[in-house]
């Protein structure tokens, strides 16, 4: 190398026209690896996100707003601004439930964030100490990066809630073995409860006392350690029996008063079975109430892959339910992606052929010397339309092998931007192959040009 080269620096373009067979290898070997790549990218509709917030939910009961919001939500709050990356803290008492929004600084990278929720629940752990007897929890809840791209809808003719809900569980499980698939929610599960309702004016009839009576069903229900018998062999845990199995037990449970009499509690209550009132949360289908099954995909997953493999696993878990219940899919967020890929590589090959057949025709046209006939007096050179041609897929398979090294995949956000990317691709190349033509017709040789 001269010190002119020296001194000028390397040149690419140069050290092509100086190598011919190793650079028309490397631009095989990169359209094959990028052809290959753009298989491998994880396809979905929205670009991961990562929330940094976190809501802190405790609950006191028989507190009033004041009590909670002093002895509660501030020694909470006081607790998460030592936490790192502390930004903004939102809270809200009311009688028996204090509820905190803990949000973080948009600085902090994604993979800090798992470390700031771990630190949350430790600090928050070693002062729970200090709480008033009586609080249950503080409870967590992160989890809003969640998003149900597929959704099914179990409807029924002729099962109860609790029915529905064993049916649901079951196709849960068999969701979860599908790959690629992270989380299966429920959606619209009624919980079953058994009510004893009892009237005021019966309870003064009789003498008794309300808290009395639930003492006594607490007691009798509830689960203790009877300790163990130990042989030479093994230890036997020995358990105290008497737990309620169905309802006629607990209608047939004996209720002491005051004087001493006793009645049963069947005698004094209604007890019937029944599901939470009022409910939480209700879903419906076409305007019947159903359970939904919403499917959330793993990070970094292929949304088309789980697609595919949804549906597959839909058509097991159809033939194996019962008659009387059915399922039904009500959101098919593959479906979506892969019709907005597929208007991508359309839209592509579209641009991509009028590309080639302006440059084929607007660089590539000269006149012929002489007065030959109309028809003759034109000739396309292919080289200049050659070089667009090439240069557009070998810059997008480039790209490919890019996103599929550093972990990004097909989504709105990535598509918009190689659709914005390649009108500045094929400018530039019509630009340059424009330049490169008049250069040689001005007397330049390949290399100088």
């Amino acid at each position: 190398m001269t010190q002119e080269q020296t001194r000028q620096g390397f040149n690419l373009s140069k050290w092509a026209l100086e190598h011919p067979a190793l650079t028309r290898y490397l631009m095989v070997v990169l359209l094959v690896l990028g052809f290959a790549a753009y298989f491998q990218l994880g396809q979905d509709e929205d670009p991961p996100f990562t929330f940094r917030a976190m809501v802190v939910r405790t609950f006191w009961p028989g507190a009033t707003a004041q009590q909670v919001a002093e002895q509660v939500t501030d020694k909470l709050e006081r607790t998460l601004q030592e936490v790192p990356y502390a930004d903004k803290i939102r809270s809200y008492s009311k009688p028996g439930e204090s509820q905190i929004i803990f949000q973080i600084k948009d600085s902090s990278r994604p993979s800090e964030v798992a470390n700031v929720w771990y630190t949350v629940r430790k600090k928050i752990g070693d002062m729970r100490g200090t709480l008033p007897g009586g609080v249950v929890g503080p409870f967590f809840n992160d989890d809003f990066g969640d998003v149900y791209g597929v959704i099914y809808a179990l409807k029924t003719d002729g099962f109860n809630y609790a029915e529905l809900k064993s049916f649901a569980d079951e196709v849960r499980q068999q969701l979860l073995r599908v790959p690629d698939v992270a989380k299966v929610e429920l959606f619209g599960v009624q919980d079953e409860k058994l009510f004893v309702e009892i009237s005021q004016r019966r309870l003064a009839q009789l003498g008794l006392d309300m808290n009395a009576v639930l003492a006594q069903l607490g007691q009798q229900n509830a689960v203790e350690s009877a300790g163990a018998v130990q042989t030479p062999l093994d230890v036997v845990q020995v358990r105290v029996a008497g737990q309620f199995q169905a309802i006629e037990q607990l209608q047939a449970m004996p209720i002491r008063g005051s004087s001493g009499n006793q009645l049963r509690l069947g005698d004094i209550a209604e007890i019937k079975r029944g599901y939470v009132d009022p409910p939480s949360v209700k879903v419906r289908h076409q305007g019947r109430e159903v359970i939904a099954l919403g499917v959330s995909m793993a990070k970094g997953g292929d949304v088309i892959r789980l697609g595919q493999s949804l549906k597959a696993a839909f058509a097991r878990i159809e033939t194996s339910l019962p008659a009387g219940i059915s399922l039904i899919q009500v959101q098919d967020q593959p479906k979506a992606v892969s019709t907005s890929v597929n208007e991508f590589v359309r839209v592509l090959i579209e641009a991509v052929m009028i590309v080639l057949a302006v440059s084929f025709i607007s660089l590539g046209m000269h006149k012929r010397p002489g007065q030959p006939p109309l028809w003759k007096r034109y000739y396309i050179d292919m080289r200049p339309g050659l070089v667009v041609a090439i240069t557009i897929p070998l810059v997008l398979a480039v790209t490919f092998l890019a996103m599929w090294y550093w972990g990004l995949g097909l989504h709105k956000i990535s598509l918009g931007s190689l659709i914005i990317a390649l009108g500045l691709l094929v400018d530039d190349a019509i630009i340059a192959v424009e330049m490169m033509v008049r250069k040689m017709e001005e007397g330049y040789d390949s290399a100088k040009s």
